[in-house]
């Protein structure tokens, strides 16, 4: 059948594991976490041998897949094998695959398909047949006014409460940010062992302050994600706050240097693995690579080392020092759309 993320969620405590499970959706921090309770799930009954197989682009081999799946086990009578399906889009070869599993699913297999992106248009037989067989979870995105109601039962979940304008002022603060704003709980949840006392804004701004190190991170996530405006946003916030752009560098010098060693690689998701990068981060570097070639993600790296060296002073003698904040800005702006490169050059 087709399920919601919280349905599912008591679906998969109150039966046996299914042969077969879809979890769809582009919110990557719910996705995730929906793939994680199947394993738990799994392993609580006993699997504990797990294959996983990336399905993307000319590297996907269905063939393969098909063959493991009906291959003998040699180390458990049980497995769960997982098929990474990035576009949501098996292809005619995969959708085959996935159709002809459903129909008669191997009684040693257990299959888990895990989609970076879903809408309606990315549903065939295939979808159907899972959902005929097992289960299809589709995962759609948080939208602005569900996000108090989510940031409120997660707060619940690990025993935290807060008033309505605590929530309200936590929801702004994120600024839609799921994998953050889970971040920030589990932080409160560490922070307040013990505390029964509910949350009002005076306490949960002393508690969420801003630091460096989480404002960087929405920030270099924005300018991968090609968020202009809330590039702009965030850069006039440090900004305003005090912030000093030599901290801000090394996570902007991390990921840029990360988004080339991606650029480089024969296989993204092998190159993953390497760099050991969350899968919920990958479709952020995806996005930013298709936006720029190899060689423009060097060119900015040396504009991210000018940068630094502008927010240190060093500049030649009798050159007036540019603002450092304008140049960063500049280069994040110009990581985030083509369009603002030739802002580098003013």
């Amino acid at each position: 059948m087709e399920l919601s993320a919280d349905r599912f969620a008591t679906q998969l405590q109150a039966e046996a594991l299914r042969p077969v499970y879809l979890i769809a959706g582009s919110e990557a921090l719910l996705v995730l976490e929906a793939a994680d309770a199947v394993r738990a799930a799994a392993r609580a009954q006993g699997i504990a041998e797990r294959e996983v197989h990336d399905m993307e682009g000319r590297d996907a081999d269905w063939d393969a897949l098909d063959a493991s799946i009906h291959a003998p086990s040699l180390f458990a009578s049980q497995r769960l094998i997982e098929v990474r399906l990035p576009t949501g889009k098996p292809g005619q070869a995969g959708a085959k695959c996935l159709a002809t599993f459903c129909a008669a699913p191997p009684s040693d297999v257990t299959l888990l398909v895990v989609a970076g992106d879903w809408s309606k248009a990315h549903a065939g037989k295939w979808s159907e047949a899972i959902a005929k067989a097992g289960h299809l979870v589709t995962i759609w995105p948080i939208k602005p006014h569900e996000l108090p109601g989510w940031i409120t039962q997660r707060m619940r979940s690990r025993g935290l409460k807060a008033s309505h304008d605590a929530i309200a002022y936590f929801a702004q603060r994120v600024e839609g940010n799921l994998l953050a704003a889970a971040q920030e709980i589990d932080k409160l949840a560490l922070l307040l062992q013990g505390e029964s006392a509910v949350l009002d804004v005076q306490r949960m701004e002393a508690l969420v302050a801003d630091s460096a190190r989480f404002d960087v991170f929405r920030l270099t996530a924005a300018a991968l994600n090609g968020e202009v405006a809330q590039v702009s946003r965030i850069v006039a916030g440090l900004r305003a706050e005090g912030e000093a752009i030599p901290a801000l560098m090394g996570m902007v010098v991390k990921e840029l240097t990360t988004v080339i060693a991606l650029s480089r690689a024969r296989n993204f998701a092998d190159e993953c693995k390497t760099l050991r990068i969350w899968d919920s981060r990958q479709a952020t570097y995806k996005r930013a690579l298709a936006r720029h070639a190899p060689e423009r993600w060097q060119w900015l790296l040396r504009e991210a080392g000018a940068v630094d060296r502008i927010s240190k002073g060093r500049v030649r003698a009798g050159q007036e020092s540019p603002d450092a904040w304008l140049q960063l800005e500049r280069l994040l702006l110009a990581v985030a759309d083509k369009g603002a490169l030739r802002l580098l050059a003013a």
